[in-house]
């Protein structure tokens, strides 16, 4: 953070979840604190204290509900499934149970008896290392924020603030929950920024399917910004300038005024085919997490789901996704696709990504029990998704996607899973899709230079260029420490890709990029001239990549892709980059 003094022109930095420009006065939004007063109750008032938290409890549960009802029908429908999330965490018994138990055993009041419960929880979270789970910790400090306004008396609502002018103006919090951004989208904001939260967080996941400009993690921004103070948020530097001069603020809405002109004039390639300059057509596809996604890979002009992160179906909840909810989730996205391709991955989860409660035991999760050596070792759980997919699969277009395969066994194993759920099947007279087709994920070295074994056994390929990345260059991206030297044009990780998309073309089977590196647009002309022809992203990436798929030509941009090749000087490799996309 740079900040001079808050009567000034000053900047601030934190994670742009969502890109854009927003130019607005600021709106100070103070959510429920935790530092809570902590006071004896005598023993005849124990159970009193109990049934206090109790009505707190249910006050936020039935004021949840009230608000996923409101929005179930409505164009907020997709947040309902994150107010869920937290109807779910309330009825934990870490919220139902732990912190009466802890007014009758410690005669404490309920609000610091719930305090108590989430320090605990919080110290759980601290140790989990998958930064996404890690994340979660938010949503449980949410909602026992919610219940300590309960206790409070205090109801939580965003007042509406005047537009002045064109701007709209700016939420700025110290945190937003699933549900307050229920209540903020009742009011013309923006855009908003908070002091926590991080890429993945459910606020973030909300931010992008909104389309709204945001910056999380800001540390002091509801401290240091004023109420009514203009501030510019960048969502796309992760910037926020507070009282900018006349120089900055023209500068800026220069820039706002260029992006909507761009936004409107990339609607209109919506419905374009992609192809290259010399004719060379190119499959756009979108990456989703939940069948609520589906509407904006429609609205982003994508061909098809080209990942399904299956495993968000399973997390924040207690229990597993039965046969019958899974296919129904498969079906919904599926049929919403009408006829497009859907690659849904099996379940990417195990060891660091715990699912149904179970304890994180592995000192390196990363290189351990997860993705398909996961579902190996859980036959039952990879057996009652395989065959929701492969019901799903009647309805339209499917695609099973296993994750990190690295060796022979786990080809062999997987396929004759997926075999044996079709034998159910056709024995319970249930129809499928017999010839879906079964594809692997690149994304460890060992499958990367060993990719004759797993084309040989397999329909397509997939690269997930963000794990291929790590586990090539030994870098844990959640580690601050190292996670600058995370380099998508590292000459390792560019040969890489090359040499995978290459040896694909040679046999004839189908391979996409599905990491991030597919929705980085300044990447986009480097893969087209790798032969890479299968693009899968955010479904916010689709038509910026599509424009610079429509104005190159490969034939013009192979002699720069052939000398990036060959170069490992990191200046030299810059400079071919930019004249690559010049």
């Amino acid at each position: 953070m740079d900040a001079k003094a808050s009567s000034v022109c000053f900047t601030m930095h934190g994670i742009g979840v969502s890109s854009g420009i927003a130019i607005g006065h600021a709106h100070l939004f103070l959510g429920m604190s935790t530092e809570v007063d902590h006071y004896e109750v005598p023993p005849g008032e124990i159970l009193r204290e109990q049934r206090r938290y109790d009505r707190a409890v249910k006050e936020v549960r039935d004021e949840l509900k009230e608000l996923a009802s409101s929005v179930r029908h409505s164009a907020a429908a997709e947040l309902a499934p994150f107010v869920n999330v937290h109807l779910m965490l309330l009825d934990d018994s870490a919220f139902t149970e732990a912190p009466r138990e802890l007014i009758r055993e410690r005669h404490c009041n309920a609000e610091w008896a719930l305090r108590i419960q989430l320090d605990e929880l919080s110290a759980q979270f601290d140790e989990i290392e998958d930064p996404y789970l890690r994340e979660r910790e938010e949503d449980v400090r949410q909602v026992a924020e919610r219940v300590l306004e309960a206790l409070a008396g205090t109801k939580r609502r965003i007042v509406a603030k005047p537009v002045r002018g064109e701007d709209s103006p700016i939420l700025v919090a110290r945190d937003l929950s699933p549900a307050d951004v229920i209540l903020f989208r009742q009011h013309p904001f923006a855009a908003f920024v908070t002091d926590l939260g991080g890429a993945t967080s459910h606020t973030a996941i909300i931010a992008r399917s909104m389309g709204m400009p945001a910056i999380v993690a800001l540390h002091h921004g509801r401290s240091m910004i004023r109420e009514d103070e203009l501030i510019i948020v960048d969502g796309t530097q992760g910037v926020v300038i507070v009282n900018p001069d006349k120089h900055v603020l023209a500068e800026y809405r220069l820039k706002q005024n260029e992006a909507r002109l761009d936004k409107e004039k990339l609607k209109r390639l919506r419905t374009a085919p992609a192809a290259t300059l010399d004719g060379t057509t190119v499959q756009l596809f979108a990456n989703i997490e939940l069948p609520s996604d589906v509407e904006p890979v429609r609205a982003s002009g994508a061909t098809g789901v080209g990942l399904f992160r299956s495993e968000f179906l399973f997390m924040n909840r207690r229990g597993l996704p039965d046969e019958e909810e899974q296919f129904e989730a498969y079906k919904e996205v599926v049929e919403g696709m009408k006829g497009m391709p859907v690659t849904i991955r099996t379940l990417d989860s195990g060891a660091d990504k715990a699912i149904d409660g179970q304890e994180i035991t592995t000192i390196n999760p990363a290189l351990g029990l997860r993705a398909i050596r996961y579902c190996l070792a859980e036959p039952h759980i990879f057996n009652v998704q395989l065959r929701a997919i492969l019901r799903a699969s009647r309805f339209g277009k499917v695609m099973i996607l296993i994750p990190m395969l690295s060796t022979w066994a786990e080809i062999t194993q997987a396929l004759l899973a997926v075999a044996a759920a079709k034998e159910q099947l056709k024995t319970e007279g249930v129809k499928f899709d017999e010839y879906v087709p079964v594809g692997g994920m690149i994304e460890v070295p060992a499958a990367a230079i060993a990719l004759p074994m797993f084309i040989r056994k397999l329909d397509f390929l997939s690269i997930g260029t963000n794990d291929l990345i790590q586990y090539t260059l030994a870098i844990d991206r959640a580690d601050d420490a190292v996670a600058h030297l995370y380099d998508p044009l590292h000459p390792a990780i560019l040969n890489l890709l090359a040499g995978v998309i290459r040896t694909a073309q040679q046999h004839e089977k189908p391979v996409a990029v599905c990491g991030e590196m597919a929705g980085d647009v300044d990447l986009t002309r480097l893969l087209l001239g790798f032969g890479l022809r299968n693009f899968s992203m955010h479904p916010a990436h689709v038509l910026t990549v599509k424009q610079r798929v429509l104005s190159t030509s490969l034939p013009d941009i192979a002699p720069f892709v052939a000398r990036i090749l060959k170069t490992d000087e990191p200046e030299r490799l810059q400079a071919l980059m930019e004249k690559l996309n010049a």
